[in-house]
């Protein structure tokens, strides 16, 4: 594996080791080992299929056949069920967005906050969060799957951000969106960035995702074949071309 840039020497907010991931007999992920700062944003990287998204869904927990090891603020979580990274602070936003039907943005929203421990002014939760995102501020009360592609996709980041968690893996949020709404969300994420929250993104937008990036990690084949700082990828075209090109 080759590097470009700095090395960062503290000690991560996410450490993966080793991580391995099936589909039945098809071994997607192989040996993968990158860490995650607290307040960096990380981009993995790659064509489809190189197995980027499978490193997501098997870090949450949503794929059976999966081995190594996930540390999360120094403790262990990989081999423990899904639904306990949400309450060790870990969020995720799927490429599929997963908008409730019949739900509002509102009520969507609120769904954010379900099961989490305390009591909690729903109300005043959601307005804050509406705030930073004005298209959804004035929609509040549509329904969220009428919404067009690139606002579900706030919507499911919103959710995402209500339980205020330190860490967001994002697959793929500008996928089917049109590009000024693309911008303003990469916007978005540099803000979310300044206030404290950890990204780990999945993104085919080569120019965008490495912008905002601190580091990114380039898959091939299930294996990390490169790494290094944003500013250092997006100046080296042939590394893009020859691993991101679609």
């Amino acid at each position: 594996m080759s590097t470009w840039g700095n090395t960062d020497m503290t000690v991560p907010l996410l450490q993966i080791d080793g991580l391995n991931a099936w589909y039945d007999r098809s071994h997607v992920v192989q040996d993968l080992s990158f860490h995650v700062n607290a307040g960096e944003i990380v981009t993995l990287m790659g064509r489809n299929g190189a197995g980027k998204t499978t490193t997501l869904r098997a870090l949450m927990g949503l794929v059976a056949k999966r081995r190594g090891q996930a540390r999360f603020d120094g403790r262990e979580f990989l081999a423990e069920p899904a639904h306990t990274r949400f309450h060790k602070g870990i969020a995720y936003v799927p490429e599929e967005r997963r908008i409730v039907p019949g739900l509002t943005v509102r009520e969507n929203l609120q769904l954010g906050i379900l099961g989490q421990p305390g009591k909690h002014d729903l109300t005043a939760i959601v307005d804050q969060i509406a705030d930073t995102f004005p298209r959804l501020k004035e929609r509040l009360d549509q329904e969220g799957a009428s919404l067009s592609g690139g606002e579900q996709q706030m919507l499911a980041i919103a959710r995402a951000m209500v339980a205020k968690p330190r860490l967001i893996l994002l697959d793929e949020p500008s996928e089917g969106i049109m590009p000024l709404l693309v911008h303003e969300m990469f916007g978005l994420f540099g803000r979310m960035k300044a206030e404290g929250t950890t990204l780990l993104l999945v993104e085919q937008n080569v120019e965008l995702a490495l912008r905002i990036s601190d580091r990114a990690y380039i898959i091939d084949q299930g294996r990390i074949v490169h790494t290094g700082t944003g500013e250092a990828l997006l100046a080296d075209r042939e590394i893009q071309e020859r691993y991101c090109a679609v």
